[in-house]
């Protein structure tokens, strides 16, 4: 891979970024002493990424409204966190919300930058992410939402050069939000423009989806009637219509991913039930109120099946031994999934959970998450770990995240390419 020497140099570089907060201050502070690395994946590579989501400022900035130096020197400071604690991939939220982190051709300027939509931040900070990644060795995963237009129903509220404004019959409210309607051939064309804007503009090492493709189901609420009765009739069902819509968005854009830029990898990370057995054989020993074939209409095995995607980071946010969704169980399960595919197989961790007092008592162990890294070793089509989110990375209120690290992550590893 193009970055693969520069990425290679700059492990000694390390020791220098890591003066802010080492690995080894944050386990003296939190946890026992370190322990031999576990998994054997060093030599060969290993995901071990954290999620920077913006949406709602959840993770960075910290505030919209930040001066431009501010919000720079708090995204520098997650990168710098992620190398102290030896991850090696950080997942940006570059477009939460049908608006982007940088100069868009299609989209304005994100509204958790500086409050307004619209407004220019003063900087690039995509651009600016991209190149401290890689100069840190990090990877650069740009996380983009495809049809989500805001958090709320009012059109007026977005900025009125937004496209969802100029378009009005492109957008659907449902659920207390605004979506792009994906029943439509010139939303899907639209959002993979506007995707590939920023692939086309900067080396990013991956195109990062997570779970929102048709919306989690509201009780009582219809989406979209008309595009099914105008496009959907040829289909057994309405979900089989849905579901060929998101299986569509998922490959065409996977093959302009490739034309874009050669080199780029394509991962999504989905909510982690398929199916329940009791509702497919081939589903898993779960009891989900949601699946994502049927609630979702994305059918993630196919899309592993069919080796559209180069990696899929199912979101396991249970602990092990979990009645519903036992982690155990979805670790096995996704591992057969992806076996003989060549599709890279990340597990999408909870660290959010760990301390909270809302959550069993499972979560209130801070070697719970450590635990299932240890039981994720022992099956090879696992390729590491992503987890939820930065703000938890920081805070790691009870230490969990310096456990994985004083148990798991000694030395640096690359990513897996």
């Amino acid at each position: 891979m193009r970055r693969m020497g520069r990425r290679s140099l700059m492990w000694g570089a390390a020791g220098a970024v890591a003066a802010m907060m080492t690995a080894g201050e944050a386990v003296a502070a939190h946890g026992p002493p370190a322990r031999a690395h576990r998994g054997g994946r060093a030599e060969g590579g290993e995901m071990r990424g954290v999620w920077i989501a913006t949406v709602a400022n959840l993770d960075w900035p910290s505030a919209p409204g930040l001066s431009a130096a501010a919000q720079k020197a708090e995204l520098i400071a997650h990168l710098d966190r992620a190398v102290a604690l030896r991850l090696n991939a950080v997942v940006l939220q570059v477009r939460p919300s049908a608006d982007a982190l940088w100069p868009s051709s299609y989209e304005p300027w994100a509204q958790c930058l500086t409050g307004v939509q619209g407004k220019d931040p003063g900087w690039d900070p995509l651009g600016t992410a991209v190149a401290e990644a890689h100069a840190r060795g990090l990877e650069l995963h740009a996380w983009f939402n495809p049809y989500r237009v805001a958090n709320h129903t009012d059109p007026s509220r977005l900025v009125a050069s937004h496209p969802a404004r100029l378009h009005p019959d492109w957008v659907l409210p449902y659920g207390g939000k605004l979506y792009y309607n994906p029943g439509l051939p010139e939303v899907r064309k639209f959002v993979q423009d506007a995707m590939l804007d920023a692939v086309s503009r900067y080396p990013v090492d991956a195109v990062h989806w997570d779970d929102y493709f048709y919306p989690y189901p509201v009780a009582g609420q219809v989406f979209d009637d008309d595009a099914y009765e105008t496009y959907g009739q040829d289909f057994a069902s309405r979900a089989a219509w849905r579901r060929d819509n998101t299986d569509r968005l998922v490959r065409e854009t996977a093959e302009r991913i490739k034309e874009v830029r050669s080199g780029v990898r394509f991962g999504i990370s989905p909510f982690a039930v398929w199916r329940n057995a009791s509702t497919d054989p081939l589903g898993s020993d779960t009891a989900a109120g949601v699946q994502t074939y049927d609630d979702l209409h994305a059918d993630t095995r196919k899309w592993v099946k069919e080796g559209w995607i180069d990696y899929i980071c199912p979101q396991i946010y249970w602990h092990i031994g979990f009645a519903a969704a036992d982690y155990a169980k979805l670790v096995s399960w996704w591992a057969a999934a992806v076996r003989g595919t060549g599709v890279g197989l990340y597990v999408g961790e909870a660290l959010y959970k760990a301390g909270d007092p809302a959550q069993p008592a499972a979560w209130q162990d801070p070697a719970e998450l450590s635990r299932h890294l240890d039981l994720a070793a022992g099956h090879p089509e696992v390729g590491g770990h992503v987890y939820f989110s930065a703000k938890q990375v920081k805070a790691d209120p009870i230490g969990a995240m310096a456990r994985v690290v004083a148990d798991h992550y000694q030395v640096r590893a690359r990513a897996p390419r």
